[in-house]
């Protein structure tokens, strides 16, 4: 079947089978691979929630998340879309991106992320790529797109993609008040 796409003749070739085949285990067409591991809350989890909450309060839009290495905030992050003319400023990202303009990426390895909205493919991705050990979300993409549009993509269903990295993933930590920050 690869072989036949390759020289079908209708323009796809080998370029378009593999955004083909990296779209379709993001989707679901692939076999998941064990990358998600589903983890329960933790004492210290609502404190940094609650200051996760406070940054998606500034933000372009209500969502905001804060990097914990240590037991320590090593960064935080909102939305700041609108203010940067930047699609791709979610709170994770920022957060992400303000701790690599002090910090080695590699000190992210290991690190907690914790997030007023379960991140959007774009941002889960990168969450994975960075090598955090723990994702921590308030409300689920599910719970999102009551309020807003959402890409329906689990984290879950990414990181199951993501066959070199494993990282736990708890979700529903303050949920109703991120879910009030809509008005």
């Amino acid at each position: 079947m690869r072989e036949r796409l390759y020289k079908c003749g209708c323009g796809a070739g080998r370029r378009a089978f593999m955004i083909g085949a990296a779209c379709a285990a993001v989707l679901g067409a692939v076999p998941p691979r064990a990358g998600a591991a589903a983890s329960s809350p933790r004492p210290a989890d609502e404190g940094f929630m609650r200051l996760a909450l406070e940054e998606a309060k500034k933000g372009d839009f209500p969502f905001g998340a804060i990097i914990v290495r240590d037991g320590k905030i090593a960064a935080r992050g909102r939305n700041l879309g609108i203010k940067t003319n930047d699609p791709t400023a979610h709170g994770e990202m920022v957060a992400i991106r303000h701790f690599v303009a002090k910090h080695p990426a590699a000190g992210l390895k290991g690190a907690t992320i914790y997030t007023t909205g379960e991140p959007c493919p774009m941002c889960m991705s990168a969450i994975l790529w960075c090598g955090f050990g723990r994702v921590v979300y308030a409300a689920s993409i599910e719970e999102l797109a009551t309020r807003i549009g959402q890409i329906m993509v689990t984290s879950e269903r990414v990181a199951n993609a993501a066959s070199f990295e494993t990282i736990e993933i708890t979700g529903g930590v303050l949920a109703g008040e991120a879910l009030a920050l809509f008005k």
